[in-house]
């Protein structure tokens, strides 16, 4: 694997998987794989997740990792080709990709949706730009549109927990006081089509996602009706798709409570994190979940992306 920018990018996933899980028996039993290797960790963004558990999983295999929050601690970037550069930019993607692809082995970049442009997120411009100019392998850390390293954690999670060998697995809207991307939801129905799971999505009318991810997958527009014997819910806000970025409703009544878990098959509820409770969902539904399971597979998948780059390279 020379690359981890989605799922494409995994020639066995349940290869990747498995590896994943060894390592959570043994993180340390590759601890010299990654003597001498650097990896620059490259973030447009905030994180907390993300960064300590990829740091975390860089140690694990013996890497060195380097952590800059470009836009606190770096030069502005552009992005763009031909752009006379007399404004607020110091710095262009092709120079700063080509200088950090010099000091590290491999580069993590995390960006951020606009959510202004539908066309220059779908086309993932800033991860484009920067991989397209990094000579070294690079791993998404989020981008505008997926969260391969989050899906990966889910999936490790759905493997952990199930109980029957086809699962129902609910992606269910929830509201959120602010206009959130659909990178979460569509990585997570990405790799959930490739899963041995049924998925089921809900939502309310207008957020539908993009088709290229939500292709073939069941909509069931009324929540309960989607959440009746499900073996696992997953909760995430996302923004309109066609009415790019915008937020049609923050209708509470889509929030997860103890009633609608009730409804499912002794099902286990799972999110991203940060989540904003009561909001998202209720305390109880939280205090009972598998969102601390998540966070914790996070550094096995980041472990498991980065063993195999380095076996590779």
């Amino acid at each position: 694997m020379q690359r981890f920018l989605s799922i494409d990018d995994v020639p066995d996933l349940n290869l990747l998987v498995d590896t994943a899980l060894a390592l959570k028996q043994d993180p340390l039993k590759f601890n010299q794989l990654g003597k001498g290797k650097t990896m620059g960790l490259i973030f447009l963004n905030p994180s907390l997740r993300t960064r300590l558990s990829t740091q975390k999983a860089a140690i694990n295999l013996g890497i060195s990792a380097m952590v800059m929050n470009m836009n606190q601690e770096g030069w502005q970037l552009e992005f763009d080709d031909g752009t006379v550069m007399d404004a607020g930019a110091a710095e262009h993607v092709k120079e700063a990709a080509g200088v950090i692809s010099q000091y590290c082995d491999i580069i993590g970049i995390r960006t951020f949706a606009g959510l202004k442009d539908q066309e220059l997120d779908y086309k993932e411009h800033v991860l484009s730009q920067f991989t397209a100019h990094a000579s070294v392998p690079v791993i998404s850390l989020e981008s505008a549109t997926l969260h391969p390293l989050q899906s990966l954690a889910d999936l490790i999670t759905i493997e952990e927990h199930k109980r029957k060998s086809n699962p129902k697995v609910v992606l269910t809207w929830a509201p959120h006081p602010k206009a959130l991307p659909q990178a979460v939801a569509n990585s997570f129905v990405q790799w959930m089509k490739a899963a041995e799971v049924d998925l089921v999505i809900t939502h309310p009318r207008g957020y539908e996602l993009s088709k290229d991810f939500s292709e073939s997958v069941a909509v069931v527009p009324d929540q309960n009706n989607a959440l009746r014997d499900a073996d696992f819910v997953y909760a995430k806000n996302w923004s309109c798709f066609e009415n790019y970025g915008k937020i049609l409703t923050r209708d509470p009544t889509w929030m997860v409570t103890k009633e609608k878990m009730s409804l499912t098959n002794n099902g286990q509820f799972m999110h991203c994190l940060p989540m904003r409770r009561n909001v998202i969902a209720t305390d109880d539904v939280i205090d009972q979940s598998l969102v601390l399971a998540q966070a914790n597979n996070r550094t096995f998948a980041a472990q498991a992306v980065l063993k195999t780059i380095l076996e590779s390279i």
